[in-house]
């Protein structure tokens, strides 16, 4: 997806494709939406359906989703209990009506990802391109696979880069701290507003972050002392750390060794080895203002360093490939690999066949090697990624770089 094509027939292709795209986005549109009737059962979203309603009777943390299959995993609520106050609304609607709404939010939500994807990264104008990014996002794993769970990690995403797309401090701030307030992670993005230099979005993260704190307690001061001071700590709640879907260090780790050791010395030096590959990439795209790569590499860490970071939480993938793609680090080769290595993980589901290789491997048999290699794809993706944004040929810096709705400040120096 190069906005500019390559010679001869591929560049006659790509052409076709182009003038075709809302006809492609519309036919995989449709194939989406009768399969989601057909065969999604979207129990993620039944979690938040039918959990939230504990919170006003002083058990949220005691409910658990008992699913048809006796032998699947009973599903408890896991979120702070900010969440379950957003998800009250939507279950007091009927189920049928509920998973219609959670489906079209999700669309409409992978739509606002790629197209301030685009406009963050200075293309704005490019809406043949997103539609072809949308119909390619509804068969890769991580899209596909929330949406028919009925996750909420498109929407959180959504809200994150739309508010850092269009609002200034405060729509900036907010918007992190509400999709923190519903799922921890997103409170990984301060690090972009630092990095940034968005001081006052950073302070309104961090109010906004505790007022949502704040009104959950109110409503259910016990569950609420419940979650932050004593389930929080407790991974094992939400499932298997070494399951083959947890694509975080931690549980690429635990599979490695074969079990879960925590934050050991081992994942200390594979954190800061991380940390020390995405330095120079969030320091370069800063320097040349480049707010796209400086946000997806943020995002990609907090993945990276969540204790649990299921496949399908993944989704900030889409916004790197896009950053990847349309950005300089096409032009080197390790882009092209970081290119070539998402779309092959995530295109071909990788993780979950992994995972299912491995669930049927004899017992008393060690998995294959080769299954534990193979799953440690996305933390690789990620590492290429950070690599091809450091490494992307750039023009030399213009003396100041503009992140949105800032007036032109001085490179950040942090060399």
């Amino acid at each position: 997806m190069l906005t500019t094509s390559p010679p001869g027939r591929l560049a006659s292709t790509w052409a076709v494709l182009l003038r075709r795209a809302g006809w492609i986005l519309a036919g995989s549109l449709a194939v989406h939406l009768v399969l989601t009737v057909l065969a999604t059962d979207m129990f993620d979203l039944k979690v938040y359906y039918q959990g939230a309603p504990s919170l006003l009777h002083g058990r949220l943390y005691d409910f658990v989703l008992h699913r048809a299959d006796p032998n699947a995993a009973q599903l408890p609520f896991t979120y702070p209990p900010f969440a379950a106050l957003l998800f009250l609304p939507l279950s007091a609607l009927p189920w049928a009506a509920a998973a219609t709404v959670w489906q079209l939010l999700s669309l409409a939500s992978l739509a606002l990802l790629v197209h301030c994807s685009f406009r963050l990264l200075g293309r704005g104008h490019q809406r043949r391109h997103a539609m072809l990014w949308f119909a390619l996002a509804l068969w890769l794993e991580p899209v596909k696979h929330g949406l028919d769970l009925g996750q909420i990690d498109l929407v959180l995403a959504a809200v994150v880069l739309a508010g850092i797309t269009y609002g200034r401090s405060l729509a900036a701030g907010a918007g992190v701290a509400v999709a923190a307030g519903v799922k921890l992670v997103p409170a990984i993005t301060g690090l972009y507003f630092l990095v940034t230099r968005q001081w006052r979005a950073a302070c309104w993260s961090a109010v906004v972050f505790f007022a949502t704190v704040g009104v959950a307690w109110a409503v259910d001061p016990a569950e609420s002392h419940r979650y932050w001071f004593e389930l929080l700590g407790d991974p094992s709640r939400i499932g298997q750390v070494a399951s083959f879907e947890n694509q975080s260090l931690r549980g690429a780790l635990a599979r490695t060794l074969g079990h879960d050791g925590g934050m050991s010395p081992l994942w200390c030096a594979l954190a800061l080895g991380m940390a020390l590959a995405a330095a120079p990439a969030l320091r370069t795209a800063a320097r040349h203002g480049e707010a796209l790569a400086v946000l997806v590499v943020t995002q990609l860490l907090g993945l990276l360093y969540s204790p649990i970071s299921w496949s399908h939480h993944w989704v900030w993938f889409l916004p790197t490939l896009i950053c990847l793609v349309h950005g300089p680090a096409r032009h080197s080769a390790v882009g092209r690999l970081a290119i070539g290595a998402w779309l092959a993980a995530t295109g071909s589901w990788l993780v979950p066949a992994a995972g299912h290789a491995a669930a049927h491997v004899a017992s008393g048999h060690a998995v294959p090697w080769y299954l534990i290699a193979l799953d440690w794809c996305y933390p690789v993706c990620a590492l290429l990624s950070f690599l091809a944004l450091a490494l992307a040929p750039r023009p030399a810096p213009a003396a100041g770089v503009r992140m949105p709705h800032q007036e032109a400040v001085p490179a950040p120096a942090l060399d």
